[in-house]
């Protein structure tokens, strides 16, 4: 029995989505790392060096998503993908082998230039292969391979810890060693699966567009009257998008529609880091012990923690075809805000000596709520929105800018955390309780609801929707192109089956 064509395109973006569960194991790992016995007697590392084995990982995302994004274009999507395969295993031998804090320095820097590909290129691909109708939920394995590599490392980070000898350095080692086997994989088969049909038409090479349209969307029959209406389409804006739209990076600045997805993709990025995830994610046993939680407890709840993310990611990925992105990150970043609230008061009101037992599940509990809110709204949409909203021509600069956003507030964020926690402690929280407020009205006002419309609409919907959002309607700047399209295409067949 054959798999039908949502299915095909569906397993072809969780195989491509293996580069983020490299992306969420390192982020998952790194906190056990950095408390194991072994590795603080090798390497003495304080808090500006600790910030640092974190925040390089982040720095070296940030400048390969900024090369990923010409590598995109002029490669093809799938062997940048390779690439950072390539890269990212590099780093993670370095990381692994690492004999002095210079050398886990290296690792960490290559490990992430290689993220920073992976991270900045596989929604894009996954987003250009995918019927409107699912592409949501593809786009969506981002996050929730994310969360399956954080799971996976949460867990070996927590049998390392516990199942070897605090001085075997093999409670560091072993877990990032684990991380090299899914990008040789990744990388060396990737090239068995689809090119990004917008890609091929974009570069020249109609004929292999068409070919691959119709082996995603219909087993292989060009002739197919929603294969012909959307090659139609795309090469018709491609066309439009050839001779008017934005062409380089300077035009994304330049051009009005172009300028205003760009502007709302990044704060949108930022926005993402400023809830306060990668502090939780990079540094809960140092957030956990200013209430008075052990490391040891801290890493088996954070374990716990992993499977609520997945949880809630898997929810994302199912619903939010039907739900949209508006709303949904609209409460999202309310709820993150309100356990921030509450986390914010019992750090404040139980400091490590009181060791109030209550006050410790309090805390735990929150950041379980907000892991779930934060995962299954904020997070996959921070990648979902990107990677659909520009044309074919802007798409793999503009995705890879907010990229950047990303991982240069993520790294900000690695950075600052320990040195922060160390002098201000839980005053610390207040600004992830100020940004999530702030980011819920941000969102509320600017950003137009995306949901099922063609990627080749995207231009005349930024053009036409209003700045201010509330008040207009969606239908007043939806232009339902593709949709005509295939009535017509449908049409003509059933002409030409009369005749």
């Amino acid at each position: 029995m054959r798999l039908s064509p949502a299915w095909y395109q569906f397993l072809v973006g969780v195989f491509a989505s293996l580069g983020s569960f490299l992306y969420g194991y390192d982020l998952g790992v790194i906190a056990e790392v950095l408390v194991c016995q072994s590795f603080t007697s090798k390497f003495r590392a304080n808090d500006t060096e600790t910030g640092l084995v974190v925040s390089l990982f982040t720095a070296g995302a940030f400048f390969g998503a900024g090369f990923a994004g010409p590598s995109g274009d002029y490669l093809g999507r799938r062997k940048t993908i390779s690439v950072g395969c390539f890269v990212f295993t590099l780093g993670g031998g370095l990381q692994t082998g690492a004999k002095t804090i210079a050398y886990l320095y290296s690792g960490r820097l290559l490990a992430g230039f290689g993220v920073g590909f992976l991270t900045m290129m596989i929604p894009l691909y996954q987003a250009e292969i995918c019927h409107p109708s699912i592409r949501g939920r593809v786009t969506a394995l981002q996050q929730f391979m994310l969360g399956i590599g954080a799971l996976c490392a949460t867990w070996i980070g927590y049998g390392t810890y516990t199942g070897f000898a605090p001085t075997n350095s093999a409670q560091w080692q072993l877990p990032l060693g684990l991380q090299i086997a899914p990008a040789v994989f990744l990388g060396l088969l990737i090239s068995f699966f689809p090119e990004s049909p917008r890609w091929l038409i974009d570069h020249g090479r109609p004929e292999d567009g068409l070919r691959t349209l119709a082996k995603l969307h219909s087993h292989g029959d060009e002739n197919d009257a929603w294969v012909q209406a959307e090659f139609a389409q795309i090469q018709e804006s491609i066309s439009f998008e050839h001779e008017n739209e934005a062409k380089s990076y300077l035009d994304l600045f330049t051009h009005r529609a172009s300028f205003r997805r760009l502007f709302l993709c990044c704060a949108l990025q930022a926005s993402g880091q400023m809830t306060g995830v990668s502090a939780i994610q990079y540094y809960s046993p140092q957030i956990y012990g200013q209430i008075g939680i052990s490391d040891q407890d801290t890493l088996k709840y954070q374990a716990i923690n992993s499977i609520i993310a997945l949880i809630a990611q898997f929810l994302c990925m199912m619903y939010i075809d039907r739900f949209g992105r508006r709303w949904t990150l609209i409460c999202g970043n309310l709820g993150n805000c309100v356990t921030f609230i509450i986390a914010t008061v019992l750090l404040a009101q139980f400091p490590p000596e009181t060791n109030n037992n209550g006050a410790h599940w309090g805390f735990i509990i929150m950041t379980w709520l907000y892991n779930f809110s934060f995962s299954a709204t904020c997070g996959p949409l921070s990648w979902i929105i990107p990677a659909e909203v520009f044309d074919t021509r802007t798409r793999a600069k503009g995705v890879s800018i907010a990229t950047m956003t990303s991982f240069a507030f993520n790294t900000m964020i690695g950075q600052v955390t320990p040195i922060a926690m160390t002098n201000i402690g839980y005053r610390f929280y207040i600004l992830f309780v100020v940004c999530n407020f702030t980011n819920a009205i941000f969102f509320w006002l600017l950003l137009p609801e995306t949901k099922r419309v063609p990627l080749e609409e995207m231009n005349q919907m930024f053009t036409n929707a209003p700045w201010i959002v509330p008040g207009s309607k969606k239908e007043d700047y939806i232009t339902h192109d593709l949709e005509r399209k295939v009535e017509e295409q449908e049409a003509k067949q059933e002409a030409m089956h009369v005749e």
